[in-house]
């Protein structure tokens, strides 16, 4: 039995147009699930591979999770969903989460879509007996000066994956986390596109080197298999030693 073959299995990746979503996305298309993404944008046509985006092989749909009506009247192509990952995320730089408008447009993504998903896609979830995954960030265990929404919708999110957990463990769902550290993705350009603020980043990383988004896709394919049968409500921070 190969505990990691995903054949026949439905896979949702909200937040998979690119980036960490997107590796997450074509390791289950890899393993034989038939596998949607969404993203904000009309058309799967309008990300490239230069953005960090792979969309062959999976079936793309607008969705603008900021947008709570979009949330509700969202429809799936498949009518059984087994795995439903939420790897959503939104941060903006130079102090714009001190302002509230700023604030509130990172939580809107960050945090409040999470609880907004998840209910949406309960329903389906438990009638399959699956399995949610949440990516939240090492930033939910340390600060980051600069980004305050960022910092508190990721700590959240750990939250609310435990309480979820908790809540939805008599439903026959198990629900999970992944905290990736520094993972070169569009979002993490401005470090990563810095010579400097890259070389002080890789020397606090005890393995000294970037995560990539196929190292946390081996945990989204693990903690979605029956070899994390008894794993719930957990947050796996994958980051190379970073916050050790």
């Amino acid at each position: 039995m190969n505990e990691l073959d995903f054949s026949g299995k439905r896979i949702l990746v909200l937040g998979g147009s690119s980036g960490i979503g997107n590796g997450i996305a074509q390791a289950f298309r890899g393993k034989g699930a038939r596998v949607q993404v969404c993203g904000t944008r009309a058309d799967a046509a309008d990300y490239s591979a230069t953005e960090g985006s792979d969309l062959q092989g999976l079936h793309y749909a607008q969705l603008d999770v900021g947008d709570a009506q979009a949330i509700e009247t969202f429809q799936p192509t498949f009518d059984r969903l087994d795995v439903l990952v939420l790897a959503q995320g939104a941060v903006i730089y130079r102090r714009g989460e001190f302002e509230m408008a700023g604030f509130r447009k990172v939580l809107e993504v960050n945090l409040i879509s999470l609880m907004a998903c998840a209910t949406r896609f309960h329903a389906m979830l438990k009638a399959s007996q699956g399995t949610l995954i949440v990516v939240s960030s090492t930033a939910a265990y340390h600060a980051t000066k600069g980004n305050p929404a960022y910092n508190a919708s990721k700590t959240g999110a750990v939250g609310l994956t435990r309480t979820l957990a908790q809540a939805w463990a008599e439903d026959g769902i198990r629900v999970n986390g992944i905290a990736p550290g520094l993972v070169d993705t569009k979002m993490t350009k401005v470090t990563t596109a810095n010579p400097k603020r890259l070389e002080g980043a890789l020397a606090r990383i005890p393995l000294k080197r970037l995560g990539t988004p196929q190292d946390m896709a081996g945990v989204a394919l693990f903690l979605a298999s029956p070899l994390s049968c008894y794993v719930t409500g957990q947050t796996l921070v994958v980051d190379g030693g970073l916050i050790l």
